[in-house]
C-alpha cells in the first residue's frame, strides 16, 4: 500500500473534492477496460459537473427512485453511461459494484447505453443523440402542467427541476433544434441543461471538429429564448456551482450552461483527443492516469470516505419525508385532488374506464355513421377525454387535418401551463420524443399527430417508445392513396408494413367509426407499450356488427362477414375492408362463398392464442389480403398459394376514386383473385 493510500484510508471522514470526482473517473475507465468496450472520455470529463449537480442540487431518494416530486436527470449523451452508473452506485441506489464490473455484459443492469426499466434510477433510455434532451423537455412540460393542475396556495406538491447532460452530438442532431426551440417558446424555467463542450466527436480521430461543427451554440440558444451561461470551467466546482445557482434563479426561461471540459480528463496521452471518446484507454494509460490523478486504488475499489461523501440516502429520505408531510396536508385539504394525483402518477386509469369505454363503443355502433376515420378518431377523443384528464394532445402543425382538437382542448403556452394540448409546430421528430418524455414523467398519456408519410421523420422516437414500453400514442392520418391529389410525396405506401416491424409497437388501422373508437380504447388501456393509430382522410362506410364481433375488435382481427363452408378468406384493413365486403357480394352472386376478416391490428392479432387465430383464419382455406400498401408483409397470412392485392410502387396525384381504380384496388379485382386461387 502506498503512503497516499494509507493517508486516504486513515481519514475516512474527509474525502477531498478531487477524490470525489476521481471516483467517477476510476469507475468509468476501469469498467470500460474490463468490458473492452465503451466510452470513458465523457464520464472522465464531466466528473466535476456531476459532483456539483448530484451532491449539491439534485433532489432524489435512492431508496425510492419513483418518488413523484424528485428532480429528473437525463443523460442525453448516453454513450457516457458509466457516468450515470457510477453516480447511481455511489449515491446509494440498488446498483452494486458487481453490476459495474459487468458493464456491457449479457443481462447485466449496466448495458452499453442507459435503458429505462433495466436499471433503477434511469429516467429514460438514451443513446440515439438528441432524444434525451427532447425527452427532458417533455418531462419539464409535464412538471409545469401538473403543477398548474394540482398545486394550491402553500401546497406545491409538484415542484422539481429537470436536469440534462448533453454533448456536441446532441446539438448536431436536428431534433435538438426542433425540441429546444419549442422549450424556449414555452419558457420552461425549471429545465437546466449542462453542455459538455469538449470539442471532440468520433471523427476527431481523423480530423478537427471545426471541420464539421462551427455553430455558435450560445447565440443559437439565446435565439431560441433560452437563458445561456457561457464559458464555464467544467472542472472548477465553484464555477459550476455558481452557474447552476444562476440558472435556478431564472424561472421564465430554460437554461443552458456551456461547460468547457477536457474529454478523458486525467489521461496523460489521450485526454483531449478523439481516442478517449469511444474505446478503452488501455492498461498502460489507465496506470498512468492513476498516477496523474492520485488514485492509488485497484479497479472498482472506492475508499469509505468517498462512499460517505457521495451517499445520498439519508438526505434523500429526509427530502421525501418533508414532501410526504406536505402531501399529507394537501390530502387533508384537497382529498379529491390528492386521489387524482396519486392515480395519475401511478398510471392507473379511472376505475370506471372499462365500463364507460364499452358504452362509448356501443353508442358509436348505434349511430352507424359514415365518416372519415380521422373524424371518427376525433369523435372518440371527444367521448373519452372528459373522463381522462391525463390525456395531453397535440399535432405537428396539422391540427385541422389530423382532427386531434376536441371541445375540451386548451393550449399550453408560456403564460398558461394549465392546458392539455401542445401546438408542436412542424417538428414531427421533436414532438414524438417530447411525447415520450411526457409519458416517462408520469401523470400524462400523450397523443400527437401528423400525416402517416411523415412518420418517417419520427421513426426513431417510436422505436425508443417501444423499447421503453411506455404509453405514447402516435396518431397518423391521411393513410394511403386515398388522400388523393397531394400525390406520391404524401401518399404512404411502405409505412404501415414498416411500422408493424418495430417490436412492441401496436399498429391500428380501423375501417370505420366503431373500429376507430375501439382502437383508441385499446391504445389507452395498454400500459406496456406505445400504439400507432392510423386514420383515413376519406369517408369510409359503417360496417354492421353484433356484440360478439364488437368485443372481438380488441383482439386485432375478427370475422366481419361469414358464410357456411367458405371457399376463401378475404383479409383487409382500413379503407380496403369496404372493398372486401363488396367483393364478397360479387362472389356470392356467382355461388362462391367467402369469409371477410377485418384485421385492424396485425400486431395485436399475432399475440392472440393459436386457437383464436385459427378460428379467424382456418387452416386449409385459401386467402387473399387487401391493403393499399406494399404486399410482401401479407405473405405470412396468405402464404405463397394466396394472393395479395396492394401497391408496390409510389402513388400518383389524382382524386382518390381514380387512384383506387388505377392501382387495381377494386371489388372486381378482388373477386377475380379469389377465382384464380380456388
Amino acid at each position: 500500500m502506498t503512503s497516499t493510500a494509507a493517508t486516504l484510508k486513515s481519514k475516512p471522514e474527509s474525502a477531498s473534492r478531487t477524490d470525489i470526482a476521481n471516483a467517477i473517473r476510476a469507475l468509468a475507465m476501469d469498467a470500460v477496460q474490463k468490458a473492452n468496450s465503451g466510452h470513458p472520455g465523457m464520464p472522465m470529463g464531466m466528473a466535476e459537473i456531476a459532483d456539483v449537480l448530484w451532491r449539491q442540487h439534485l433532489r432524489h431518494n435512492p431508496a425510492n427512485p419513483k418518488w413523484a416530486d424528485r428532480d429528473r436527470f437525463v443523460l442525453s449523451n448516453g454513450h457516457g453511461s458509466m457516468l450515470l452508473y457510477a453516480l447511481l452506485h455511489l449515491t446509494g441506489y440498488d446498483l452494486p459494484i458487481e453490476e459495474l464490473k459487468n458493464f456491457r455484459q449479457l443481462h447485466s443492469k449496466t448495458p452499453g447505453h442507459p435503458e429505462y426499466g433495466m436499471t433503477v434510477g434511469i429516467e429514460t433510455t438514451t443513446g440515439p443523440l438528441g432524444q434525451g434532451i427532447s425527452n427532458a423537455i417533455g418531462m419539464a412540460i409535464a412538471e409545469r402542467a401538473l403543477s398548474a393542475h394540482f398545486n394550491r396556495p402553500g401546497l406545491d406538491i409538484v415542484n422539481h427541476h429537470t436536469y440534462v447532460f448533453l454533448g456536441d452530438g446532441c446539438l448536431m442532431e436536428g431534433i435538438s433544434h426542433e425540441s429546444c426551440a419549442l422549450a424556449g417558446t414555452l419558457g420552461l424555467g425549471k429545465l437546466i441543461a449542462l453542455y459538455d463542450d469538449n470539442g471532440i466527436s468520433i471523427d476527431s480521430e481523423k480530423g478537427n471538429i471545426k471541420s464539421w461543427f462551427t455553430d455558435d451554440t450560445p447565440k443559437r440558444f439565446e435565439a431560441y429564448g433560452w437563458h445561456v451561461i457561457p464559458n464555464v470551467d467544467g472542472h472548477n466546482v465553484d464555477a459550476v456551482e455558481a452557474a447552476i445557482q444562476k440558472a435556478k434563479a431564472v424561472t421564465d426561461k430554460p437554461s443552458l450552461i456551456c461547460c468547457k471540459t477536457v474529454i478523458g480528463k486525467g489521461a496523460p496521452k489521450k485526454a483531449g483527443t478523439g481516442h478517449a471518446h469511444g474505446a478503452p484507454l488501455g492498461d498502460d494509460e489507465i496506470a498512468a492516469t492513476r498516477q496523474v490523478i492520485g488514485w492509488p486504488y485497484p479497479p472498482f475499489e472506492i475508499p469509505p470516505a468517498v462512499y460517505a461523501a457521495w451517499d445520498a440516502r439519508a438526505k434523500g429520505a429526509q427530502l421525501e419525508t418533508e414532501w410526504n408531510r406536505k402531501f399529507a396536508s394537501y390530502e387533508k385539504s384537497h382529498p379529491d385532488l390528492a386521489r387524482e394525483f396519486k392515480r395519475r402518477m401511478t398510471g392507473e386509469l379511472p376505475v370506471n374506464f372499462s365500463a364507460n369505454s364499452a358504452s362509448i363503443v356501443a353508442k358509436t355502433h348505434e349511430k352507424a355513421e359514415t365518416v372519415a376515420t380521422r373524424k371518427a378518431s376525433q369523435n372518440a377523443i371527444e367521448a373519452l377525454a372528459p373522463a381522462l384528464p391525463e390525456l395531453i394532445g397535440g399535432s405537428a402543425d396539422l391540427t385541422g387535418s389530423n382532427l386531434t382538437w376536441w371541445s375540451g382542448s386548451k393550449a399550453i403556452s408560456k403564460d398558461d401551463a394549465g392546458g392539455n394540448y401542445l401546438f408542436y409546430g412542424v417538428r414531427e421528430f421533436g414532438m414524438s420524443a417530447i411525447m415520450n418524455g411526457l409519458a416517462l414523467h408520469g401523470g400524462f398519456i400523450p397523443y400527437g399527430a401528423t400525416f402517416l408519410t411523415f412518420s418517417d421523420y419520427a421513426r426513431n422516437a417510436l422505436r425508443m417508445a417501444a423499447l421503453m414500453k411506455i404509453r405514447s400514442l402516435f396518431v397518423y392520418t391521411h393513410d394511403s392513396i386515398g388522400l388523393g391529389e397531394d400525390g406520391p410525396t404524401h401518399q404512404p405506401i411502405e409505412h404501415l408494413s414498416s411500422l408493424r416491424l418495430i417490436p412492441n409497437l401496436d399498429v391500428w388501422r380501423p375501417c370505420d367509426t366503431v373500429e376507430s373508437t375501439a382502437a383508441w380504447v385499446a391504445a389507452i388501456t395498454r400500459s406496456d407499450g406505445p400504439s400507432v393509430l392510423v386514420f383515413s382522410r376519406q369517408n369510409l362506410p359503417f360496417q354492421q356488427r353484433d356484440e360478439r364481433q364488437i368485443a372481438a375488435i380488441r383482439r386485432g382481427a375478427y370475422v366481419l362477414l361469414d358464410v357456411a363452408s367458405p371457399k376463401a378468406v378475404l383479409i383487409a384493413t382500413g379503407s380496403e375492408v369496404q372493398l372486401a365486403v363488396e367483393a364478397q357480394k360479387l362472389l356470392a352472386a356467382k355461388n362462391i362463398p367467402v369469409r371477410v376478416v377485418s384485421m385492424p391490428s396485425t400486431t395485436v392479432f399475432d399475440r392472440q392464442d393459436e386457437a383464436y387465430r385459427k378460428t379467424v383464419l382456418p387452416d386449409g382455406i385459401k386467402r387473399v389480403a387487401i391493403e393499399a400498401g406494399v404486399t410482401d408483409f401479407w405473405r405470412k397470412y396468405v402464404g405463397l398459394e394466396g394472393k395479395v392485392i396492394g401497391i408496390d410502387r409510389f402513388g400518383e396525384s389524382a382524386p382518390a376514386g381514380q387512384l383506387f381504380k388505377f392501382f387495381g384496388l377494386t371489388a372486381e379485382n378482388i373477386a377475380n383473385a379469389v377465382r384464380e386461387i380456388i
